[in-house]
């Protein structure tokens, strides 16, 4: 691989799936695998393991690279960042994720809001994995990386282990942690498998989680998944996969749909039975950048690279969250303490402004099961919120 890109970087191995409970049969980790399909936390769950892949399409850099410099630059003319004077000040966001590295030196000025580990209990923030590293520099590093909303309050809950696996149970309680923190948006670079509902009880730990948070006007913002092409399951990855979580597909400095990212199933199925999706609940809701972004490259196992790229709709998801926190530092109302939200209705009021404000693909009259809506204008939503 050219252009200082390191050649040896190798995607971990994914565990050993368990047999799925009350399904009887096993899963085909080859196909979910398949050259490496996830920047990240992209699984196949199982009610209660959400199985996380290493990182898809990786290349590390011990100095920034100008291409990738141009193409963050690009990303966010593209989305509509250069055009907004807001920086998320004053908005909480929390990442559930492998953690944060805080010696790196984009991430040196950072004071965290919030930590928890749910994972090893440890006191003082760690990235043993390195996804949750790239995960906030996205959105908050500060040094040649420059990150999209960096004056968030950031909170960190660490749910997924250095394997880059982590049950429903640990990722459901560092939802709760966040909502208990009193966090405005909650950002989730993770999927898996979607629970079943019976009647009007749901199944999976997860899913319960973030409905609970969107109950008090928290947006829930969630991957996709990178399934898409010829191996997609057919549907959006849980709990994106839930109607009022934000649900992000990636996309390239072009606009042209990243050709990983999952295809949402939105007509009725019957089983598991899922009645038809409906506006502005469609699958995927938007796409973002989420192709050969640049990314810090978390300081463990004696790395001496700082920075790197990689493909995702993990990526994307962070983007539509800095998005959301320019939004709400914009009209702080809409935040979940704020004088006009707190409630569901806030959170879908926001999604049908998503879907007025995104820019769909040539010729595109309706939603798309790729592209969504179209992809994020984040100018044009805080110009849409008024």
């Amino acid at each position: 691989m050219s252009d200082g890109y390191d050649p040896t970087f190798e995607m971990p191995e994914a565990p050993e799936a368990p047999a799925r409970r009350g399904f009887g049969s096993e899963i085909d980790m080859q196909k979910l695998i398949r050259n490496g399909t996830s920047f990240a936390l992209f699984a196949v769950s199982i009610l209660l393991v959400v199985w996380a892949f290493g990182i898809l399409e990786k290349g590390l850099l011990v100095v920034y690279d100008p291409e990738l410099a141009q193409r963050h630059g690009q990303f966010k003319q593209l989305s509509g960042f250069d055009n907004v004077s807001t920086s998320g000040s004053g908005v909480d966001v929390c990442i559930v994720d492998t953690g944060i590295d805080l010696q790196h030196p984009d991430l040196a000025h950072l004071e965290l809001a919030g930590w928890m580990d749910f994972v090893n209990d440890r006191p003082e923030p760690y990235d043993d994995q390195g996804h949750g590293t790239a995960m906030a520099g996205i959105l908050v590093a500060k040094n040649l990386l420059r990150g999209i909303a960096p004056n968030v309050d950031l909170h960190i809950a660490k749910a997924i282990e250095k394997t880059g696996s982590g049950t429903d149970t640990d990722i459901a309680a560092a939802v709760d942690w966040c909502v208990d923190s009193g966090v405005d948006i909650i950002s989730l670079s993770l999927g898996g498998g979607q629970g079943i509902d019976l009647i009007f009880i749901e199944t999976d730990e997860l899913e319960a989680a973030v409905n609970r948070a969107i109950d008090q006007g928290i947006f829930v913002v969630a991957a996709a998944g990178n399934d898409g092409g010829s191996d997609d399951d057919g549907d959006v990855a849980s709990p994106g996969s839930e109607n009022d979580v934000i649900c992000v597909g990636a996309i390239d400095t072009d606009g042209s749909i990243w050709s990983n990212s999952s295809v949402g199933r939105n007509g009725f199925q019957l089983w598991p039975l899922k009645p038809a999706r409906v506006d502005p609940d469609k699958k995927p809701e938007l796409v973002a950048p989420g192709e050969k972004l640049a990314i810090l490259n978390a300081q463990i196992d004696g790395t001496n690279s700082l920075y790197a790229w990689g493909s995702g709709t993990s990526g994307a998801t962070v983007w539509v969250s800095g998005a959301i926190a320019h939004l709400l530092e914009h009209r702080p109302d809409l935040a979940h303490n704020g004088s006009s939200g707190g409630t569901r209705d806030t959170v879908n009021n926001v999604k049908e402004w998503i879907q007025n404000s995104v820019i769909p693909q040539d010729g595109q009259a309706e939603h798309d099961d790729y592209y969504g809506y179209g992809r994020l204008s984040v100018d044009a939503l805080i110009a849409t919120a008024g």
